[in-house]
């Protein structure tokens, strides 16, 4: 009689870990332990995984990047990249230049690859892109660290300061693709539809930036640790939700 007793204790034991297995819940048409039985609610679903495990920040393409900086010559040749003066950049990785006027010109960086870098606060074009892509990143250049002016960069592509579609207007202007500034609205119809190859505006009733190469130029500082207003190069926004989505035609 003990002996019933010992073994009917024991396979008890048995059903019971077998029942906490997930084997035991298909076969059974249950839940394994910590969910829920066939007859109650549904288990709830595991959390969603994030799409960005780590943040985006600012200084990740620069501090990822350590290969060589060329510069472009004024003869067209290339030559190797070497600043003026530590610091001459002022504001950091995406500071730009002092506030000033575009006939302050910054230096036609260029480096190996097919990936727009910060380099002292500007955008170096990849050498493998079009020459009209290389040719919006260095126009883009050339007002960096300027100030957000509302309508600047509209009434003439020459001014103090730039707003969002003012900013992206200038960009596409020195490659030639645009021979006026256009506006926040007038670019939700601009160019091609979709996502481009090398570059893509982002625009709606209310703003505008683009995206070239991999880097970001906007007037906005969502998404930019930097928190620093006015025509920046920016990292990639993790979602661009909201925005109309164009390209230049082939690019």
């Amino acid at each position: 009689m003990q002996v019933r007793t010992l073994r009917a204790f024991l396979c008890s034991l048995t059903l019971l870990a077998m029942s906490a297995s997930p084997a035991f819940a298909v076969a059974t048409g249950g839940v394994a332990a910590g969910g829920s039985s066939a007859s109650g609610a549904p288990a709830p679903k595991p959390a969603a995984k994030p799409l960005h495990t780590a943040p985006i920040t600012a200084r990740t393409p620069n501090v990822a990047y350590a290969g060589p900086v060329y510069e472009k010559s004024v003869t067209g040749q290339m030559v190797p990249y070497t600043p003026a003066t530590p610091g001459a950049v002022a504001g950091g990785i995406t500071g730009g230049s002092p506030v000033g006027t575009v006939a302050d010109t910054k230096p036609e960086l260029l480096v190996p690859g097919s990936t727009a870098r910060y380099v002292g606060g500007l955008a170096a074009a990849p050498m493998s892109a079009p020459a009209a892509v290389q040719q919006i990143i260095w126009a883009g250049d050339q007002i960096i660290g300027l100030p957000y002016i509302y309508g600047g960069g509209h009434g003439s592509f020459e001014s103090p300061g730039y707003d969002c579609s003012g900013t992206v207007s200038f960009a596409l202007h020195g490659a030639s693709l645009l021979a006026a500034p256009e506006d926040s609205s007038e670019f939700m119809v601009w160019g091609s539809h979709g996502v481009g190859r090398w570059v893509t505006i982002f625009s709606n009733a209310g703003h505008a930036y683009m995206t070239v190469a991999g880097l970001r130029l906007d007037t906005s500082a969502a998404d930019d640790p930097s928190n620093q207003q006015g025509p920046r190069w920016r990292p990639l926004r993790p979602a661009n939700a909201g925005f109309t989505v164009r390209h230049p035609l082939g690019l």
